[in-house]
C-alpha cells in the first residue's frame, strides 16, 4: 500500500468494511486499505472513510485503432475502434510492454476529465463502431468502463475488453452484459510465474476466461511467449489443453516477446519457438492460431477449419479480403466461429 496525494475522486464499487479499513472486492488481491492509502493497483484509495476511484473520467490514452490491433481477429473485421485507457494496473508484470501507462500513477489533472457521455460522443464522431477498453487494465477503472460501456451499448456501439483477466466473479457478472468481445491475456500456465513475475495468480484468470465464454462474450486469448519463462513444452500443452477445453474455437494469439521494462536479459522470441507453440495448439485441437508481432507470417489470415480456404486475408493489422458469407466459408459452407 502507498500513500496518495490529493486527487479528485469517484466512489468505488465492490467494497466492504474491515475493522477501521476498507476491503476492495474488485479483483483477487482483495486489498485491505487504510485511510489515505491505495490498493495494489495504485488507483483505488480510501479517502474520508470511502474507497474511491482516482481515475474515473481521466483517460490517459485515446486513439482510433483497427479491431485487429487488440488483437481480435474474429470480431467485426476491420472495424474502426475507439480505444482508451486510464493509468494503473492490478498486476505488475516484469516484462510489461505498456508500462508507461500500466505502472504510472501520474494522474491526469481534474480539469481534463472526460465524462462517459463525452467519451461515447468522441467514438461516434470518429465513426467508430466499437469502443475498446484497453491499453492498461480496464478492471482497475471498472466504474468508468462500466458507465462508458452501458452508454455505448444504448447508442448501438459494441464494447470489447482487452484484459489480464484478474477480476472477481461479481464485478465480471455486472459488466459482462455490456461486453461483446474480449481478449484475455493468459500470461503463463504456471502459478509460480504469475506470482514471481506478475504479482498475480493463475486460477482467477482461468476462471475469467471460462466465465466470459459461458456468459456469451466472444473470447480470444493472447500469450506473450517469453524465452525460458513460459515456452516449455509441458506448460504449452497444459495451456492449450485448457483453452481447447473451454472451446476449441477460441482463437489463440501467440505473440513474440521483445525485451522491455524490467526484463531486459532475454532475447526476442525466435520464429521457431512461436511455430512450436502453434504446433502445440494444433495438437490440442485449437482451430485458430495466430502468431503475433511476426508481420507477413502465413498465420495472419483466418482459414476455414473444414477445408482450409482463406476466409479472411490479413497482413499485419490490415484486412486484405473478407470472403465470409455471413459466418460461413464461401467454399464449403462451414460455420466459422466468431462475432462477424
Amino acid at each position: 500500500m502507498t500513500p496518495q496525494g490529493p486527487v479528485s475522486h469517484h466512489i468505488a464499487s465492490f467494497q466492504k468494511p474491515r475493522g477501521n479499513r476498507l476491503q476492495c472486492l474488485l479483483c483477487p488481491h482483495l486489498c485491505v486499505v487504510a485511510e489515505g492509502e491505495t490498493g495494489t493497483c495504485g488507483v483505488r484509495a480510501v479517502r474520508d472513510g470511502r474507497l474511491e476511484s482516482l481515475v474515473y473520467g481521466r483517460p490517459a490514452a485515446m486513439a482510433v485503432d483497427p479491431i485487429e490491433k487488440k488483437p481480435l481477429f474474429h470480431f467485426m473485421p476491420a472495424a474502426r475502434t475507439f480505444s482508451y485507457a486510464t493509468r494503473g494496473c492490478n498486476l505488475v508484470c516484469s516484462y510489461c510492454q505498456n508500462f508507461n501507462l500500466s505502472q504510472s500513477t501520474d494522474f491526469v489533472p481534474a480539469a481534463k476529465q472526460v465524462s462517459p457521455e463525452r467519451m461515447v460522443a468522441a467514438a461516434q464522431a470518429e465513426q467508430c463502431a466499437v469502443i475498446a477498453h484497453t491499453y492498461s487494465e480496464p478492471t482497475i477503472y471498472f466504474e468508468y468502463a462500466h458507465d462508458i460501456a452501458r452508454l455505448a451499448r444504448a447508442d448501438g456501439l459494441k464494447n470489447v475488453f482487452v484484459t489480464n483477466g484478474f477480476i472477481n466473479a461479481d464485478p465480471l457478472e455486472q459488466i459482462a452484459p455490456f461486453m461483446d468481445g474480449a481478449n484475455v491475456d493468459l500470461k503463463s500456465f504456471s502459478d509460480e510465474t504469475y506470482r514471481k513475475h506478475c504479482n498475480g495468480r493463475l486460477q482467477p484468470v482461468l476462471d475469467t476466461i471460462t466465465r466470459m465464454h459461458d456468459a456469451g462474450v466472444w473470447v480470444e486469448v493472447t500469450t506473450l511467449l517469453i524465452p525460458g519463462l513460459n515456452d516449455g513444452a509441458a506448460e504449452l500443452k497444459a495451456l492449450c489443453d485448457f483453452i481447447a477445453g473451454v472451446s476449441p474455437s477460441i482463437p489463440w494469439h501467440v505473440s513474440r516477446f521483445h525485451p522491455d521494462f524490467n526484463m531486459l536479459d532475454r532475447p526476442a522470441t525466435s520464429l521457431a519457438s512461436l511455430e512450436q507453440a502453434a504446433d502445440a495448439g494444433r495438437a490440442a485441437g485449437l482451430q485458430f492460431i495466430y502468431l503475433g508481432n511476426v508481420r507477413g507470417h502465413n498465420t495472419e489470415s483466418t482459414l476455414c477449419p473444414n477445408c482450409a480456404s482463406v476466409v479472411v486475408a490479413r497482413r499485419g493489422f490490415s484486412v486484405l479480403e473478407n470472403r465470409l458469407a455471413g459466418n460461413c466459408c464461401p467454399d464449403c459452407g462451414q460455420v466459422v466461429a466468431g462475432a462477424w
